[in-house]
């Protein structure tokens, strides 16, 4: 039980991949436009994260050194591949919104540094709950974005007029620099409350 406290909490908090490792940048800035976007993301990823760490875990000894990255990055792109294929056919509208970022996912330093730095080097269990914790802590991460930029960029929140009518959006946050804007400015949200939590 230790174990999964400890893999959940380094992934969403202590290791979290946005906000403390700053790891894959290009779908965070890019698919946060809306909160559901960012939750269909990190979900997706979410489960490449966990079905790639299992698989990776369980052939660690069976993979030659030499070939460990493009083995690696073969699992990681069959697990893709699958999620891909089921947005499509069961989430299109989705899908649609993701377009290119999916793909993508195999490329994402996210995903590969958490083959590489943990479940190369640990067991099934603990590489399950290790891909669940950064999988979630992405998750939280992509929602947190992208619910700011679309409350203050359109005045909604999932898709529903949540601000009064005297309210005025602030279109860029719903823009390319608005994403910047936002990321920086929960970077330092998310650091004073680290750093207040250690002092």
């Amino acid at each position: 039980m230790g174990t999964i406290i400890e893999r959940l909490k380094n992934g969403i908090i202590t290791e979290n991949p946005t906000f403390i490792q700053v790891l894959g940048m290009c779908p965070t800035l890019a698919v946060t436009t809306s909160a559901v976007n960012g939750i269909g993301m990190g979900l997706a990823t979410t489960v490449v994260l966990m079905g790639s760490n299992v698989v990776i875990s369980m052939l660690k000894n069976i993979i030659p050194d030499k070939v460990r990255i493009p083995a690696f990055i073969v699992v990681i792109a069959t697990f893709v591949t699958l999620i891909d294929m089921l947005l499509q056919a069961y989430v299109p509208s989705l899908y649609d919104a993701l377009g290119l970022f999916i793909p993508l996912i195999v490329v994402n330093c996210v995903v590969l540094g958490r083959a590489e730095a943990y479940a190369s080097k640990n067991s099934v269990w603990k590489s399950l709950w290790d891909g669940i914790g950064n999988g979630l802590g992405f998750t939280i991460s992509l929602a947190i974005i992208g619910i700011v930029r679309e409350i203050l960029g359109s005045g909604k929140a999932f898709g529903n007029v949540v601000m009064p009518a005297a309210f005025e959006p602030i279109t860029i946050l719903v823009l390319a620099p608005g994403a910047f804007i936002v990321l920086g400015l929960l970077f330092a949200v998310f650091n004073y409350f680290t750093a207040k939590a250690k002092a």
